[in-house]
């Protein structure tokens, strides 16, 4: 399978990663993208700014053992994960996920899987910026819930053994 993870300060092309990903190949059936931006508000306040960190080369292996994880749920053909760290603004895009498989539902859960794991557990830091000073954001109870659905559950273990 095909993958690629970068992060980067510089914005993204969606368009042209999904060309680099899939482009010339014929034994793709769906191609499921997701982008997601930086909102113009956070927690009712007006956004100016948000902050992304991360630890370099632990936040690239964590996502590369997750992107393996998605293969090896679903018979994907190829995944793309481009994350930005740095100070980014309301409208600017954050993340790209890319799953290509042969089948939609097989890209659509593995797209989901991923962004849920980048939104909630990945060694990722958000600190933001409001007309009330800044702050550090943790993971909403919902994202979590999200990505604990994603967890092996004992019968599925048991199943595997």
């Amino acid at each position: 399978m095909a993958a690629t993870i970068r992060l980067q300060q510089e914005r993204f092309d969606g368009a042209l990663e999904v060309a680099r990903l899939a482009g010339g190949r014929n034994d793709i059936g769906a191609i499921v993208t997701f982008t997601g931006l930086c909102r113009r508000e956070e927690a009712g306040l007006p956004l100016v700014a948000m902050t992304l960190e991360h630890y370099p080369g632990m936040a690239e292996a964590e996502i590369a053992r997750h992107v393996e994880a998605a293969e090896k749920r679903w018979p994907l053909l190829g995944v793309t994960v481009i994350h930005r760290f740095g100070r980014l603004t309301p409208g600017e895009e954050i993340v790209l996920v890319i799953a290509v498989a042969r089948h939609r539902q097989d890209a659509f859960a593995a797209a989901e899987f991923l962004m849920d794991y980048l939104k909630t557990r990945a060694p990722f830091w958000k600190r933001v910026e409001t007309a009330a000073g800044t702050s550090w954001v943790e993971a909403k109870h919902a994202d979590n819930i999200s990505a604990d659905r994603w967890a092996p559950s004992p019968s599925r273990q048991a199943a595997a053994q």
